[in-house]
């Protein structure tokens, strides 16, 4: 199993019932989307509403609706999952995960309401254990950088989506000018990151092509880099309040973000149709 240890850490606190760490990160475990980035005020909850945000953002890209049949790959915590079934009836919601850790949180945490059907399996991202045509959107929300080959997963995500279905993901993109950087093999002491292992090699070309190898149609690019800076500073202000966080969670976190700000990499969200 792929370590992340940001994930040990938050279960943990979550185990321990830390408030801050559970209104933060109990439902979603990802950047945040603000509308209006200026006016982000860098509370618990208003990060917390980023984060749904971010994840409803990724859910119109896929043309989500009622009566779907949905598949959340990395579901994480559940909040996905979760928004969806908040906001949509007669749904057939899926999420996975290799974590039987993180699934059995998103099990307790997550209830279906009437008329909707939740399951939570484990399985790899990779070899999706389902069978062909079953879904009508399979969903990737900021996890797919962790996936050990982005093309077998959009072969994975093609095969089982039905005609006209749509994958909907977002990433961090880099730009040519620090792609060369990203190549370069750590030393061993700075192998154990906080974030774990990270493939940011990606860029839009290479999803363009990718896109056109495995059978999709490109059908939404938003860079949304603007929108979700504001996360830095609350992750910046989190880890000083909190002393028990790892340090090498603000250095991994500080050099995201000058990369971000001088947009050397930027975080997109995508969508991809399959034909019809």
């Amino acid at each position: 199993m792929i370590k992340l240890p940001y994930f040990d850490y938050l279960l943990a606190l979550l185990e321990a019932g830390d408030e801050m760490i559970t209104a933060s990160f109990g439902r979603h475990v990802h950047w945040g989307y603000w509308n209006e980035p200026k006016q982000a005020d860098l509370t618990s909850d208003d990060f917390a509403r980023a984060t749904e945000n971010l994840s409803a953002q990724v859910c119109i890209a896929g043309h989500i609706d009622k009566g779907l049949s949905v598949l959340d790959v990395g579901c994480g915590f559940g909040g996905t999952i979760a928004y969806l079934n908040d906001n949509f009836n007669g749904m057939k919601l899926t999420g996975l995960n290799l974590d039987e850790r993180q699934l059995n949180r998103a099990r307790a945490i997550v209830t279906p309401v009437e008329g909707n059907r939740i399951d939570f399996l484990q399985g790899d991202a990779c070899a999706l254990p389902f069978p062909d045509q079953t879904f009508d959107v399979v969903l990737a929300v900021e996890c797919i950088f962790h996936f050990p080959d982005r093309g077998q997963f959009f072969k994975e995500a093609h095969r089982v989506l039905k005609p006209g279905g749509y994958l909907a993901l977002s990433d961090f993109l880099s730009t040519a000018l620090i792609r060369p950087f990203t190549q370069f093999p750590l030393p061993e002491w700075l192998s154990n990151r906080f974030y774990g292992a990270c493939n940011l090699e990606y860029s839009i070309q290479h999803y363009h092509t990718l896109s056109q190898e495995t059978g999709f149609t490109l059908n939404a690019e938003r860079d949304i880099t603007l929108n979700t800076l504001p996360t830095y500073r609350y992750l910046k202000k989190f880890v000083h309040l909190r002393n028990i966080v790892p340090k090498r969670a603000l250095m991994e976190t500080s050099v995201i973000e000058i990369l971000s700000r001088l947009r050397l990499i930027n975080y997109f969200i995508l969508a991809f149709k399959k034909a019809d």
